[in-house]
């Protein structure tokens, strides 16, 4: 059972996790405690989606909250927690997005450990995709490799036409407390769909 994303990202990248920035290696080495996460804080200078992924991101309420925010806005608010619970093997984080003129949107998303060894990210209602990791420049960078349905015995992979598209995140250092964050989803067919983008700061 991982004791931190760092512990998880290393045995996943192998070798390459030398070549992370230092801070970056730090910060992912960071273990949150039972009852003491760990917390970040920033703003989103851009929080988009396409028309398609607006119909996307408003067909998927219902099911995945949060996960997919069907407006445009900039200068949004972010707070981030890393927790654990109990006798879990999950590495949760919770986001808080404080929009502007809106109720603010809470999402709640979880990492494991696959039997594989394959670094599995669930993001509500049994729906996760696997994740693959490199580093580039010091960076790290995460790419979704596929959506499944966990249906308890075995992982039904998805369509990747019946998703909102493959994600990208980038994880750049600012310096030893703050780091940029990129997310872009991007269908198969309909483009780029959900962008978000922001500075944040430990806590």
């Amino acid at each position: 059972m991982p004791s931190s994303e760092g512990e998880l990202f290393a045995r996943t990248l192998g070798s390459e996790w030398r070549n992370l920035h230092p801070d970056i290696r730090q910060r992912f080495g960071r273990r949150p405690y039972i009852g003491k996460p760990l917390s970040y804080t920033g703003t989103l200078d851009e929080l988009g989606c396409s028309r398609i992924g607006r119909v996307i991101g408003w067909l998927a309420q219902p099911f995945l909250h949060g996960a997919l925010i069907p407006i445009c806005d900039q200068g949004v608010p972010v707070d981030i927690q890393v927790c654990t619970c109990p006798s879990s093997p999950r590495l949760y984080k919770k986001r808080i997005y404080r929009l502007n003129g809106r109720h603010a949107v809470r999402f709640t998303s979880y990492m494991l450990e696959g039997k594989k060894g394959e670094i599995l990210e669930y993001v509500g209602f049994g729906l996760g995709m696997k994740l693959r990791l490199h580093v580039e420049g010091g960076n790290l960078h995460f790419t979704s490799d596929g959506y499944f349905w966990n249906m308890k015995l075995f992982r039904m992979p998805i369509p990747s036409i019946l998703t909102p598209g493959t994600t990208f995140l980038s994880h750049r250092n600012e310096d030893p407390s703050r780091f940029s964050i990129r997310i872009e989803i991007r269908h198969c067919l309909f483009g780029r769909t959900f962008w978000q983008a922001g500075v944040f700061q430990e806590i």
